[in-house]
């Protein structure tokens, strides 16, 4: 029963486990962004971020902090020291700079642990045949599809590339300029003037208060078309009362148009322009497990957008899942190959079945402490369990040649499984603790290595520890019930290997050598060393 409830819950602990390409390695950082208009990078670090930096320093936690400026914008990066909290972090670091966020000069302030410079988990081309407005595509990738991606748990962003702006564009006739003595300073300035709201204050009438607020924003190119701009004499002429003056209008002196910008960048699928979608995941979350919930999502998106084509150009979780299904199949091959050797070396079907039982009931009981220590599957993981798998038949084995042993001296099964395993369980122990030693502080690492190997170290020892609790509960069980029909009377010997103590016997006999050679080994070890 013990051993069924392990594997049921590994099986239910394995369909749990998230899958990555590597462990999470991503250094805990915190990214402060700022736009602010056109300014040079020199006014910009002088002006916010050497005091931004100031603030981040005095951090709990921080690490280091570095900055790039470019012209209106630039980037913070707070790194802080491994193991830190970034909930708490972020939450204080958002309190210490709330003031830039209402800097009337800063047009744009952000703080956030996406990184900007991340690879995004998966690339999709958006286009439609009878669309070819960049900017009515950008509308519906804004509007719609990046509101209905940014909503699923793990999404941390959704860029957009490729798309166009619509702008109004004024071309103005330098000979019209000149003829009514007007400057494109002027143009800018009056139409600054007419595209603003402008409070009026309030009037309190019957206990009620009324805001005044006059309102003159253009919404049409028309209104832009008909800014007045200046006046000009009727004629050239002037009657006793009064002097008659027409308005200039805008669109007397310039071509006003509604038309696209420039794009920053032009997308291209099979020479189709087309907008590119790149999403990026939280820092942490599971790859493969973002990008298979980022396909579902397109697939109700498709269906809600007829006529929308989505092309997948990158998709990082299809190679994650490629390099881990390698990874499986040559931890396969490996647990396969144990098994024949096993088979050569014993000779005896039954037995060789006992002792391969270990390999598979050891990984499965892996996953369940993978599971409970929050541990994914991925490359290093996996290389773990198949570095482990060989020694875990280790102890099978031993129980196993044991058990053996008692039986030849004419003990019962059940007496020889139970005493056999009793016997070495000491020894086995021992020798599992002393393996996992070896792995164990690997545990204790900090930075990018101990990241890296973390996994494989728990990995192994989890591995290690389980197959010391099949050996000693679940082989003797096991043999018991393959052999309970054998007889007292009925001659079992174990296999032995005849030319081993041959070999061990010339050897004892001359120690000197051995003690000699093994010394030479050992300098020429150490000789070598610095040339690895």
């Amino acid at each position: 029963m013990i051993v069924i409830a392990i594997i049921l819950l590994g099986y239910i602990s394995f369909g749990r486990l998230s899958v990555d390409l590597f462990p999470d390695m991503n250094a805990p950082r915190i990214f402060v962004e700022i736009k602010a208009g056109e300014r040079p990078p020199e006014e910009l670090e002088k002006q916010f971020i050497e005091d931004i930096e100031a603030q981040s320093i005095r951090q709990k936690g921080v690490a280091q902090v570095s900055s790039v400026c470019m012209v209106g914008s630039a980037r913070v990066t707070v790194e802080y020291n491994w193991g830190s909290d970034m909930d708490e972090a972020f939450l204080d670091l958002q309190k210490a700079l709330t003031a830039y966020s209402q800097n009337s000069d800063i047009d744009e302030f952000t703080i956030t642990q996406h990184d900007p410079n991340a690879t995004p988990v998966i690339i999709i081309g958006m286009k439609h045949p009878e669309i070819t407005d960049m900017d009515e595509l950008r509308k519906v990738g804004e509007n719609y599809i990046r509101n209905e991606l940014i909503r699923l748990e793990g999404i941390a962003d959704v860029t957009l590339t490729g798309t166009e702006e619509k702008e109004v564009l004024i071309e103005t006739e330098q000979y019209k300029l000149d003829a009514y003595g007007l400057t494109t300073s002027q143009i800018v300035q009056e139409i600054q003037n007419v595209n603003r709201n402008v409070s009026g204050g309030t009037i309190v009438e019957m206990g009620k208060k009324y805001i005044i607020k006059g309102s003159s924003l253009v919404d049409r190119i028309e209104d832009i078309e008909n800014i007045v701009l200046s006046y000009k004499l009727v004629n050239g002429t002037q009657n006793q009362n009064a002097v008659l003056k027409s308005p200039i209008f805008l669109k007397d002196v310039a071509k006003v148009s509604f038309v696209n910008k420039d794009p920053q960048n032009i997308v291209r699928i099979n020479g189709e322009r087309c907008v590119g979608l790149s999403i990026y995941k939280e820092t942490g979350f599971n790859t493969v497990k973002a990008v298979e919930d980022l396909l579902v999502a397109f697939e109700s998106i498709e269906k809600a957008l007829p006529g929308y084509e989505f092309i997948t150009v990158q998709n990082q979780g299809k190679f994650i899942q490629t390099a881990i299904d390698e990874v499986q199949e040559t931890a396969l091959v490996g647990i396969l190959i144990a098994v024949f050797v096993l088979f050569i070396f014993l000779r005896r079907l039954k037995v060789t079945a006992i002792i391969s039982f270990a390999i598979p009931i050891s990984i499965i009981a892996t996953f369940n402490l993978m599971y409970f220590n929050g541990l994914s599957l991925n490359i290093m993981t996996l290389g773990g369990l198949a570095l482990g798998a060989g020694m875990l038949v280790d102890n099978a084995i031993v129980v196993m040649e044991n058990i053996f042993r008692n039986m030849e001296q004419g003990m019962s099964v059940r007496d020889a499984a139970i005493n056999g395993t009793a016997e070495v369980g000491g020894a086995i122990v021992a020798s599992t603790l002393t393996t996992i030693v070896v792995f164990l502080p690997i545990v204790y690492l900090h930075g990018a290595s101990g990241a890296l190997f973390k996994d494989q170290a728990w990995t192994v020892a989890f591995s290690l520890l389980a197959s010391l609790f099949v050996a000693i509960l679940v082989i003797p069980m096991l043999f018991n019930y393959a052999y309970r029909k054998h007889k007292k009377d009925d001659k079992i010997k174990s296999v032995s290997i005849g030319w081993y103590g041959k070999l061990l016997s010339k050897i004892l006999d001359r120690r000197g050598l051995v003690i000699a050679s093994a010394t030479l080994l050992l300098a020429l070890t150490v000789y070598i060393f610095p040339y690895v």
